[in-house]
């Protein structure tokens, strides 16, 4: 049988953690940040960890 491919878009967005959850970092934070509160800029920084019904989508995507 064929390898399943991992999706592009998905390997640049996501990583997994040790344990195996997936880890991803928040949107809006690129450009155009005079527009953003301090509070939305503080809150988006550092990453995060996936909930587990996304967490199934995104493992999908990603079989490897």
């Amino acid at each position: 049988m064929p390898k399943m491919k991992t999706k592009s878009s998905a390997k640049k967005r996501f990583s997994y953690t040790g344990s195996g959850k997936i880890r991803f970092s928040s949107a809006f934070k690129r450009h155009n940040l005079r527009k953003r509160s301090k509070k939305m800029k503080r809150q988006t920084r550092g990453s995060q960890i996936l909930c587990d019904a996304d967490a199934r989508i995104v493992r999908s995507y990603m079989p490897y």
